[in-house]
C-alpha cells in the first residue's frame, strides 16, 4: 500500500491518495496549498488511522456507504470511495487501519 502526493490539474493544489496494491483509492484527501501541507496530511493519516473512534461511518442518500478519517481536531484528514455494501466499507477502514501506518510515499509532483 502507498500514499501517493499529487498536484490538481492546473498545479494550484496539493492532494495524497492512500492506494491499495491493486491500484484502487481507498482514502483521498482535501487540497493543500503546498506540498508540506499534503505531507502532513500523511502523517496525521498515519498517527490516527488506529484510533476506531475516528473513523466517522456515513450513508449516502443513495444508500452507499462511505467513511472520513478525523483527526484529533474532528477536521477531515482523508474521504473514502462509495461502497454499495456497509460490510466494504468496514473492509475499507480496517485495510486503512492496518496499511496506512507503514504505507510508502511516492511523489508525483513535478518540481518547476
Amino acid at each position: 500500500m502507498k500514499f501517493e502526493i499529487f498536484q490538481s490539474e492546473n498545479n494550484e493544489k496539493y492532494y495524497f491518495r492512500l492506494k491499495a496494491k491493486n491500484g484502487q483509492v481507498i482514502l483521498s484527501s482535501q487540497g493543500y496549498a503546498n506540498k508540506s501541507g499534503a505531507k502532513n496530511g500523511i502523517e496525521s493519516v498515519k498517527k490516527n488511522s488506529a484510533k476506531d473512534e475516528l473513523f466517522e461511518r456515513k450513508e449516502a442518500a443513495n444508500g452507499k456507504f462511505h467513511f472520513n478519517l478525523l483527526a484529533g481536531n474532528k477536521q477531515i484528514i482523508g474521504s473514502s470511495q462509495m461502497y454499495a455494501a456497509k460490510s466494504g466499507m468496514e473492509k475499507g477502514i480496517e485495510s486503512v487501519k492496518t496499511n496506512a501506518p507503514e504505507a510508502t510515499i511516492e511523489d508525483l509532483t513535478v518540481e518547476s
